[in-house]
This record gives C-alpha cells, sequence and structure tokens, in this order.
C-alpha cells in the first residue's frame, strides 16, 4: 500500500500539475473527496473535482509552465505526506495579480487519504507567503 501511495502522488503532481491535464482531475479526485488547505470564494474546503477545478485553472492561468517535484515521502498504510517542491513563472492572473514575469521557487506538503485509487481527502498546506513575497505583492520582514 505505501508504494501504491507514492505512485499515486507522483502521478498526481506529474498529470495534473505538470502536465496540466484537467481530465486526470476527474480521475483522481472522488466527487465527495475534500481538499483542505486550497483556497474557495467561501473560504471553506474544495468539495470534488467540481470545486477543485476552478483553483487548478486560476493557478495555471498564473503559472503555465508551473513544476511540481515530490520530495520526500512517509506513510502510515491509510494515508501519505509529501513533500513538494514548486517553481514556475508568473505569466498569467489568475492569482489576482497582474504579470510579473518573475521566477517563483516554493515549498509545499501534502497529506493526502485514499479510496479507490482516488482523494477522499487532503490537506495541503503551501508557502504562498513566499510565493507573494517573491513577485513583491507581500514584504516580509523577519529580522
Amino acid at each position: 500500500m505505501p508504494q501504491e501511495y507514492e505512485t499515486f502522488m507522483h502521478r498526481w503532481f506529474e498529470e495534473v500539475w505538470n502536465q496540466g491535464r484537467e481530465d486526470a482531475i476527474d480521475e483522481m479526485f472522488a466527487e465527495d473527496g475534500i481538499g483542505h488547505g486550497l483556497p474557495t470564494d467561501s473560504g471553506e474546503p474544495v468539495r470534488g473535482p467540481k470545486e477543485f477545478k476552478p483553483f487548478f485553472k486560476r493557478f495555471r492561468e498564473a503559472f503555465p509552465n508551473v513544476k511540481v517535484v515530490v520530495g520526500e515521502t512517509v506513510s502510515d498504510g491509510e494515508k501519505i505526506a509529501s513533500v513538494c517542491y514548486v517553481s514556475g513563472l508568473h505569466e498569467g492572473e489568475g492569482i489576482g495579480l497582474s504579470p510579473t514575469n518573475l521566477p517563483v521557487d516554493f515549498t509545499g506538503i501534502v497529506i493526502v487519504k485514499l479510496r479507490d485509487g482516488k482523494i477522499i481527502e487532503s490537506w495541503n498546506s503551501f508557502d504562498f507567503m513566499r510565493m507573494y513575497a517573491q513577485l513583491g505583492a507581500l514584504t516580509l520582514n523577519l529580522k
């Protein structure tokens, strides 16, 4: 089971994010799946592919060449956690900023629970503060 989960994580980030295959979302995210930590207009977790796709489209519009590399992974047999390394060039308005054509690189951690080969629940924590700071939209004074 742990190897199956690790393979799933690599496939999710490769097909959905790196290749931009929107149809892979339907293949891999359960209709009743919940995605915590992903922004929606209501502030609630995304539910199912229908609510995940707007987030996906906006982010891919902003970073059409986004690259996510799955790093270290651990599994307890029910869930898998992966460290992700994200990079891209800000070329679109999908995140509420005019394109800056600046590069970004930041990290995140994703924990996924699967049922029948699909995400039924995920917990997502990405360093969007670092991303926005790299785009000049946020000043971090960490002295």
